[in-house]
């Protein structure tokens, strides 16, 4: 498998995408569980995985986009009508913001709080982007909750229209983020004329 991207998307492309995609997932469903905790040394604990695995995404997405940069995208699979390619790409561009002011957002929200810096993966000292101020961390903890909810539902709407032209369309807009021998046999082919035939008579 290639490691640039050509007309599918490369193995460290979809590395970063699965990865940086899991660990969304996973940072959504601790953050909503941490607010049902009780303040005790276990809440500690999750607060402190969640903002590590934020700023571990924070660095993955920065590295993607370098990544895209350097490697390139494949164009749009054959077919695809100009709007959906224009959709698509304004899509990706918000998801890429989003993924970056969330952390961002999240880790301001951590600093102007006022809480003592935390370690990330107890490995190293997190600093601090702001002293602490209490309007400020009223506000970014209202924006991380919010582009939190826009993500979300620009990720349903990403990956919904990944499973249409799958199932619906039956091109290869899925299966070019996975490897080559998934999904190969659920994809039809565009059918290519035989150079050694003459064109079909109109007629």
């Amino acid at each position: 498998m290639s490691l640039k991207n050509t007309d599918h998307w490369g193995a460290t492309s979809q590395l970063l995408h699965w990865t940086i995609a899991v660990l969304i997932l996973s940072i959504g469903a601790v953050g909503l569980v941490m607010g049902e905790l009780p303040r005790s040394p276990k809440w500690f604990w999750v607060y402190t995985l969640h903002k590590s695995l934020g700023l571990t995404v924070l660095a993955l997405v920065l590295v993607r986009i370098a990544w895209r940069l350097y490697a390139g995208a494949p164009p749009p699979v054959e077919g695809t009508p100009r709007w959906q390619a224009r959709l698509a790409s304004l899509t990706h561009g918000a998801i890429y913001v989003l993924i970056l002011a969330m952390p961002l957002s999240g880790w301001l929200y951590d600093s102007a709080s006022g809480l003592r810096p935390f370690r990330w993966f107890g490995l190293a000292e997190v600093p601090k982007l702001s002293p602490s101020h209490e309007a400020l961390a009223d506000a970014m903890h209202e924006t991380h909750e919010l582009l939190f909810w826009v993500l979300i539902a620009l990720v349903i709407g990403h990956a919904g229209a990944a499973l249409y032209h799958h199932f619906v369309r039956r091109d290869a807009t899925l299966a070019r983020m996975l490897p080559r021998r998934w999904l190969a046999g659920s994809v039809v082919p565009t059918a290519a004329p035989s150079p050694d035939l003459p064109p079909e008579d109109p007629r």
